[in-house]
């Protein structure tokens, strides 16, 4: 009786709610442990301590996670049992390790640390009681675009934390240094003050790596659907925030959108890295480790359009000038992360369409009804404005730096240089030719594509390619008469109209303040690479005239704010600043204003 007594206490709600935080406690101790670790150094038998401490923390977590599924019989759904056994052996190789010369033959101990699988399964264990955890953004405290701007420098500040680490850099790091690599990472600018490769160890390169990851897509993206993924629902207004987020039709889709958009990243990402690591050769990086390593960090850098490389003068270094198959995957990473998660998820829905009749057209079944639109507005305007950009841009570029940048290059690396150069200003960051030494007249067509940048809801910065169409449109309109805008049998909304001239306003205000205050600071820069610094920074595009690392410190706080107003735009601040006007009821008489 009084066994089956206690059975029944520890079966209850309220020891099951204090499991849960205690093992959540646990994790979170064991990844500050696992930073402090990889932070500092450390003497041989505190080092002995340290990997007790990961054993044996992690032997607890495992029971705790078993205790929740034999003993509460909690239901945990199919995804959150598959990633528990990944756990479970994960934490079943690190008993292997233990072991001292079991596993000393493995392939994989080649090129990895043991200590890698520690600090994984420290990660995951974190990840996964995180994300048991409930939050509830309310309304009450933090509007969207504040809980936005929010997380956005709660990032940066941990990532400066985190960058002036002992072991994140080979000589130490000052604080205005790390906080403006931090800002370029979170902000997937790329402008550096110190050289990434050199300067950082592999330690300072996976968190400036980790950075650009949750840079380019948002810490919200992550949290959310971590949060929904163990367990398994949410709260309504946590929906409505996101489906602003993710620019989801219905509130119904948004964990599904969430969902599509990691897994497109991530195998985006893993087919670039793939890519990348098959156009290296062992002449350029010798061992595989260090493949693997470039591979990946460039992969995620091309993605999330953040421009950082491990190579002192990026792409254009001597061993990497002329390799154009690592070009193109970079480029065709970055162009892809920078159309937008909407445009590539419609894309993926015309293509499923399509396969879908082809295949119903060839086993003689009855077709899918006829959707006319099924690639809609949005797609259309953002795909057609980057066909344009991308080919015009090529095409100046050739033309412009035939005889200059472009004459090292035989026919193809012209081609592949000039698709390039007009490519990386849409915020990517990357260049495979001296910026220095570019022509004035290319510079000035530089500057147009940085300041419109990528497309909507993607990982780059800019004023948009629908914000230019949108303006492209309104000026036509006006020259041909009309009253409103018309494209592809559809009128664009006043509301859109006006939030594009807005955006384009407050970029112009922004941009031409950053000049002012960098011309006023470093007076003996010329005023061109002053331009193109604020451009750049505003865009998070990442090129440079190679002014940076020279500017003063006034400089640098300056090119900080003009990053992180650039990432979350100036119109997100102004929302999150200003009270929004509930809706009114009522309408001044309309009056034509005199313009031109």
């Amino acid at each position: 009786m009084k066994f089956s007594g206690f059975r029944s206490w520890l079966q209850n709600e309220k020891f099951l709610s204090y499991l849960n935080r205690f093992s959540f406690v646990l994790s979170l101790v064991t990844l500050l442990v696992a930073i402090y670790d990889l932070g500092f150094r450390h003497a041989e038998y505190e080092e002995t301590q340290l990997n007790h401490f990961y054993f044996g923390a992690l032997i607890v977590g495992v029971i705790s996670i078993l205790l929740r599924y034999f003993l509460f019989r909690v239901h945990f759904r199919l995804k959150v049992r598959i990633f528990d056994s990944v756990l479970g052996a994960l934490f079943a190789l690190l008993i292997f390790i233990k072991i001292e010369g079991i596993l000393e033959n493995f392939p994989m101990m080649e090129f990895m640390n043991k200590m890698v699988y520690v600090y994984l399964a420290a990660l995951i264990y974190f990840v996964r009681e995180f994300s048991t955890v409930e939050f509830n953004f309310s309304n009450q405290y933090l509007n969207p675009a504040q809980l936005f701007i929010t997380s956005f420098l709660l990032i940066i500040l941990g990532g400066t934390s985190l960058l002036m680490l002992p072991k994140a850099t080979y000589e130490g790091i000052s604080l205005l240094d790390a906080l403006f690599t931090s800002t370029s990472a979170v902000c997937v600018t790329g402008l550096i003050v110190v050289d990434t490769g050199s300067y950082f160890t592999l330690f300072g390169q996976t968190i400036i790596l980790m950075l650009m990851q949750i840079g380019g897509l948002g810490i919200m993206t992550f949290a959310s659907y971590f949060s929904y993924f163990f367990r398994g629902q949410t709260s309504y207004q946590n929906q409505l925030m996101l489906k602003d987020a993710t620019n989801s039709e219905k509130i119904s889709e948004v964990f599904n959108v969430l969902k599509k958009i990691l897994f497109i990243t991530f195998i985006i990402e893993l087919l670039g890295a793939i890519f990348i690591y098959f156009s290296l050769s062992k002449s350029e990086i010798s061992h595989i480790g260090d493949r693997l390593f470039f591979s990946i960090f460039h992969a995620v850098s091309g993605f999330c359009n953040a421009g950082f490389s491990t190579l002192e003068n990026s792409l254009y270094e001597p061993d990497f000038r002329f390799n154009y198959p690592l070009h193109l995957a970079i480029a065709f990473l970055f162009i892809l992360g920078g159309i937008g998660f909407p445009i590539v998820l419609n894309l993926y829905k015309y293509a499923k369409y399509n396969f879908k009749n082809l295949f119903l057209k060839f086993t003689r079944r009855r077709p899918l009804p006829h959707s006319p639109w099924a690639i809609n507005l949005n797609t259309r305007i953002v795909v057609v404005t980057t066909i344009i950009l991308l080919s015009l841009g090529t095409i100046f570029f050739y033309v412009l730096e035939y005889n200059n940048t472009l004459a090292e290059h035989n026919w193809f690396g012209k081609i592949v240089t000039a698709f390039f150069g007009a490519s990386t200003p849409r915020t990517a960051g990357f260049n495979t030719v001296d910026t220095g030494a570019l022509n004035f007249s290319t510079l000035l067509m530089i500057f147009l594509l940085m300041w419109v940048g990528a497309s909507p809801a993607s990982t780059g910065g800019g004023i948009k390619t629908s914000t230019l169409a949108i303006a492209t449109l309104n000026f036509l309109s006006l020259a041909r008469g009309k009253d409103r805008i018309e494209v592809y049998r559809r009128e664009i909304s006043q509301a859109s109209l006006r939030r594009a001239f807005a955006i384009i306003s407050l970029s112009l205000m922004v941009i031409g303040f950053a000049i002012f205050l960098i011309a006023t600071f470093d007076q003996d820069k010329t005023l061109l690479s002053i331009a193109f610094e604020s451009f750049s920074a505003y865009s998070t595009v990442g090129l440079s005239t190679g002014i940076t690392a020279d500017l003063s410190s006034y400089s640098k706080v300056v090119l900080i704010f003009t990053m992180f107003i650039g990432r979350v735009s100036m119109l997100t601040l102004l929302i999150a600043i200003l009270r929004r006007v509930k809706h009114m009821n009522y309408r001044y008489p309309t009056d034509e204003i005199l313009i031109n």
